[in-house]
């Protein structure tokens, strides 16, 4: 552990450039690895893991630690792989239309980064330049996690709200199943870049929709209010979607209901009709937006 260390903390040295204070907006720099400072004294810690802090005050989310190891579970039993590869190939195209060389990914709401990382690694050898993966979660226990799993990227503890980057710094936004702020991804994205947006489908785990909601609003989705607010900030290049269906084990079930936000505020009664249902498969529904700057 203690030779990897100085790895961890010396990607923030070598992009230290792409940073701007929190609370004031000017330069910083980082200072013997171990501390990110602005112009203006502000100071932030480099963690021992590779992440920096750059909230100016406690914030209390429901997504914890249980959520983000079963979010992780999930991501490498294969769950989300389609659409992962779908979004590296949208990347690829990109970077092929603008002949773009060395690359940087911001991944805003990135949780504990098994997307982020996943797609990177896709990325390797299928881009000639270099990759700068960059991953801001509001949660410290997905960032933690994160920072454990992935040495090169480098992790922010950040609200979307306020991004701790200089404007124009980014080829590619991603913001996928999380909140966005598309004031801040218009300003970090450069002027040829792009935006790519995943939300859920109509039918996205619909198994266990039709369980948690029967005969309530919430059992029906719709996502066109998501996609209309995106069309009002950024000008839509190109939509996809994508419907699969995944096996699923017990095992895995359990995780996938503890790492979305449709069984919070569930009864237990439900979770229990979930597992005597012996659902097997889950159905996987997904709307890809990819969009630029402007309207």
């Amino acid at each position: 552990m203690k030779g990897s260390i100085p790895i961890r903390k010396a990607k923030f040295f070598k992009n230290a450039s792409i940073f701007r204070c929190p609370i004031c907006k000017a330069k910083v720099e980082v200072r013997n690895f171990g501390n990110m400072v602005c112009q203006n004294n502000h100071c932030f810690d480099i963690a021992r893991t590779g992440y920096v802090n750059f909230l100016t005050r406690p914030v209390k989310t429901e997504y914890d630690k249980e959520l983000f190891r079963s979010r992780n579970i999930i991501n490498d039993s294969g769950f989300f792989d389609p659409m992962l590869e779908t979004t590296c190939n949208l990347i690829l195209e990109h970077v092929e239309r603008f002949n773009v060389k060395d690359i940087k990914i911001l991944d805003a709401g990135c949780g504990e980064g098994s997307h982020l990382g996943r797609i990177i690694n896709s990325l390797n050898g299928r881009i000639a330049g270099n990759i700068q993966g960059v991953g801001v979660d509001i949660s410290k226990e997905g960032i933690l996690l994160a920072s454990k799993g992935f040495n090169d990227i480098i992790w922010c503890v950040a609200d979307i709200a306020n991004l701790p980057f200089v404007d124009g710094q980014f080829d590619v936004v991603l913001n996928i199943l999380s909140p966005s702020n598309y004031r801040e991804f218009s300003r970090v994205l450069n002027d040829n870049g792009i935006l790519i947006k995943v939300v859920p489908g109509s039918n996205y785990l619909i198994e266990l929709r039709n369980i948690f909601y029967d005969n309530k609003d919430k059992q029906t989705y719709s996502n066109e209010k998501i996609i209309e607010r995106y069309r009002g900030n950024f000008y839509i290049l190109e939509k996809k979607d994508i419907h699969y269906t995944v096996k699923i084990l017990r095992d895995d079930l359990v995780h996938l209901m503890r790492m979305t936000p449709l069984s919070w505020n569930v009864t237990d009664e439900k979770i229990e009709q979930v597992f005597n249902r012996n659902i097997n498969s889950i159905t996987v529904d997904y709307t890809i937006v990819v969009g630029k700057k402007g309207k």
